[in-house]
């Protein structure tokens, strides 16, 4: 089977069996913006615990971090580890808004994804998972995440090896995806995101002893209209997500009750 083809079947076996994940969950743009910086090296609950500090503070806004000085954001963010560092890392992040764009997400948002890539790239603490989190998350810009669940589950099922690069592991997904999903469409709110056959369509109901992948419920973001590209996109991130935490775990490995056990090699 070609590799496009096999990350299709994936896609379409996972979202068949788990629906919309509705990553990510959020209020807004910059509470995104915020999470992918504070979910490093550090698990969402963690995150979670932040986020809330700060929405009780009303510091969860462009003006609020501004605004914060840093020992007092600091210790709002506590929960979420490093956090003198992503305290830092938030700063700069602002600054670099504020210079850059007048503090307006949407002029940052409204520029060419390679540019806007190399511009968050170029920050203090911005790695190629951040920087596509932001970009996909809270810009719906056409980038596909990679996560180290991403390349866990290739590496273990023999699709690509130790030294494929995060690009290259990129450019892999969003290859095989754009035929799922063509640019040119729109989805609405209500409608299912995936371009899928009626077979794959309706995903099953919840069951309590059976693992929905990473599904959050819905949020703002998690519901936006996006283009039919970054929904498959997002999707397929969160579902990945799903069989990581669920399944391939990182010593332990649950392969018999895997939604992609039959893609396991021989």
């Amino acid at each position: 089977m070609k590799l496009d083809q096999q990350i299709r079947e994936y896609f379409e076996t996972l979202y068949s069996t788990w629906g919309r994940q509705h990553w990510w969950p959020a209020h807004s743009r910059f509470e995104v913006i915020v999470g992918a910086y504070l979910t490093q090296n550090t698990s969402w609950t963690n995150v979670e615990k932040a986020l809330a500090n700060l929405r009780l503070a009303r510091r969860l806004s462009v003006r609020g971090i501004r605004e914060t000085p840093l020992p007092g954001l600091e210790r709002l963010i506590r929960s979420a580890g490093y956090f003198r560092q992503k305290a830092r890392r938030l700063k700069t992040f602002v600054r670099y808004l504020d210079q850059q764009y007048a503090g307006s997400l949407d002029r940052m948002f409204a520029q060419p994804t390679s540019k806007l890539r190399d511009e968050l790239l170029a920050l203090n603490g911005v790695g190629p998972e951040t920087a596509d989190s932001i970009l996909l998350y809270a810009g719906n810009h056409p980038v596909f995440v990679v996560d180290a669940y991403t390349r866990r589950i290739l590496e273990r099922h023999r699709l690509v090896h130790a030294k494929t690069t995060y690009d290259e592991i990129r450019a892999l997904f969003e290859h095989a995806l754009a035929e799922v999903a063509p640019a040119t469409r729109r989805q609405s709110r209500e409608r299912p995101a995936p371009a899928l056959s009626k077979e794959t369509a309706a995903p099953p109901d919840a069951t309590p002893n059976r693992p929905r992948g990473s599904s959050h419920p819905p949020s703002r973001m998690s519901t936006a209209a996006r283009s039919a590209r970054v929904q498959v996109f997002n999707e397929m991130h969160g579902l990945i997500v799903g069989v990581g935490k669920n399944y391939c775990q990182k010593s332990q490995m649950r392969c018999e009750q895997c939604p992609l056990q039959k893609f396991l090699p021989g």
